[in-house]
C-alpha cells in the first residue's frame, strides 16, 4: 500500500508541475504584482482554482469520497499567529520570487536564484524548531474562538456557507469571463491559459485530499530534510529540541484505512509517503515541461543581490510557514476552499505582507 501512496503522489507532482510550469502558475507573482503594478491579471485565475476546489470539495464531502470533521489535525482552532505567519510569508515569497511550489517547479525549469530560494527554506524551516516551544504557547495564548471554520462561527451548515461564497465568486469569475480578463495573450507555444491550470490543479488537490487524505502541501518535508543535516551535525544539540522528537499531527489514509503519523523529525512516516514523491514529482514534471519547450537554461551570472534575496526570502518562507502553521500552497488550495479560519486569517496576512515585500524589492532589490 505504501508503494500506491508513493506512486500516486509523484504523478500528481508531475501533473502539477508541468502544469504550474506551462501556465507560469506563480502564487506569489500574483499577490506582488498586486502592489508592483496595481493589476493582476493572475490573481483572478487564483479565485477561480479556490472557487472549484471549494466546490470539488463539497460535492466530494457530500458524495462521501471525502471524511473531515475541522477542528482536526489538518486545520485546527485560529490564532493571532496565523495572521503574523501569514504576514511573514507574504514578505518572504515575493522577496524569493516564489512561494514554496512556485520555488519548486522554477528550480526544475533551471532557476538558480529560486535554487536558492530552496535552499533558504530548508534553512527557515529548521531554525523554527528553536522556538517552537515558546511559539506553540503564545498560539494557545492568542486563540480567540473555539469554531475551527467560518461556518462554526457564524452559525451555518458547511453547505450554506460554501453556496454564499460560491454564488459571491461565481459573479465575479462570470464578469471577468465575459470581458475577456481571465485569459492571457500569449504567442509562446505550449503555453497553457491560466484559467485552464485552475481548473486542472482544482482536479489535483481532489485527487490528493480524497486518496491520500491530505491536501497539496510540502514544507514539512523541507524541516524534515534540515533536521537530517542536523542531526548528522550537531547530533546532541537536535536531540534536545522538542520540535524533531514528536508527531506534528495525524490523519486518515484512504487508501489504507489507517491513521497515520506525520512529524517533523528526520524519520519515514506517513507525511514522507505523500510530500517527498510529491516533490519529486513537481520537480520532474517542471523539468520536462521546460525541456519540452526549449525553456530549460541554467544561467548563473545573476546579480548577487538577488540572490541575497531569494535566499534570504526562503529563509523567512520557511521559518514563517511552520509559524503559521503551513504554506500559502495548505491554506490557500486547502485550507480556504474549507472556509478555515486559520487559512483565513494566514491569507489576511499575506497581502500587507505582499505589500511589504514588494516595497523592500523594489527599495533594495531592483534599484539599478
Amino acid at each position: 500500500m505504501q508503494a500506491t501512496i508513493i506512486l500516486i503522489s509523484m504523478l500528481l507532482g508531475l501533473c502539477c508541475g508541468f502544469v504550474m510550469h506551462r501556465s507560469d502558475f506563480c502564487l506569489a507573482g500574483m499577490f506582488r504584482d498586486l502592489f508592483l503594478f496595481r493589476n493582476s491579471p493572475l490573481l483572478r485565475s487564483l479565485v477561480l482554482l479556490i472557487a472549484c476546489t471549494m466546490l470539488l470539495f463539497e460535492a466530494a464531502r457530500l458524495l462521501g469520497l471525502l471524511s473531515f470533521s475541522l477542528p482536526s489535525s489538518l486545520f485546527g482552532l485560529p490564532s493571532l499567529t496565523n495572521l503574523l505567519g501569514g504576514l511573514l510569508f507574504g514578505i518572504g515569497m515575493v522577496l524569493a520570487g516564489g512561494c514554496v511550489i512556485g520555488t519548486l517547479y522554477k528550480v526544475g525549469a533551471g532557476n538558480f536564484p529560486s535554487a536558492c530560494a530552496f535552499l533558504g527554506l530548508i534553512i527557515g524551516s529548521t531554525l523554527y524548531a528553536e522556538f517552537h516551544p515558546q511559539w506553540k504557547q503564545l498560539e494557545t495564548q492568542t486563540r480567540f474562538t473555539d469554531a475551527a471554520t467560518l461556518p462554526q462561527l457564524i452559525g451555518l451548515s458547511q453547505s450554506s456557507a460554501c453556496f454564499v461564497v460560491l454564488a459571491i465568486f461565481g459573479g465575479f469569475l462570470f464578469r471577468w469571463h465575459q470581458n475577456g480578463l481571465l485569459r492571457r495573450p500569449s504567442v509562446v507555444k505550449g503555453y497553457l491559459q491560466p484559467q485552464t491550470a485552475a481548473l486542472l490543479l482544482a482536479v489535483i488537490g481532489l485527487v490528493s485530499f480524497s486518496l491520500t487524505g491530505m491536501p497539496l502541501g510540502i514544507t514539512t518535508s523541507y524541516v524534515k530534510v534540515g533536521a537530517f543535516f542536523e542531526q548528522l551535525i550537531i547530533p546532541e544539540h537536535f536531540a534536545n529540541l522538542s520540535y524533531f522528537q514528536g508527531q506534528e499531527f495525524q490523519y486518515l489514509s484512504p487508501l489504507s484505512g489507517q491513521t497515520l503519523n506525520a512529524g517533523a523529525g528526520p524519520f519515514w512516516d506517513g507525511l514522507s509517503l505523500v510530500q517527498f514523491p510529491l516533490i519529486g514529482g513537481i520537480f520532474v514534471g517542471s523539468a520536462l515541461s521546460a525541456i519540452s519547450m526549449g525553456k530549460f537554461l541554467l544561467r548563473f551570472n545573476i546579480p548577487k543581490v538577488q540572490l541575497i534575496s531569494a535566499l534570504f526570502g526562503g529563509v523567512l518562507m520557511g521559518f514563517a510557514a511552520r509559524m503559521a502553521p503551513a504554506c500559502n500552497v495548505w491554506h490557500l488550495l486547502g485550507g480556504l476552499p474549507l472556509l478555515s479560519l486559520q487559512s483565513i486569517l494566514f491569507t489576511i496576512g499575506l497581502l500587507p505582507g505582499a505589500l511589504i515585500g514588494s516595497h523592500l524589492l523594489t527599495r533594495y532589490v531592483l534599484t539599478p
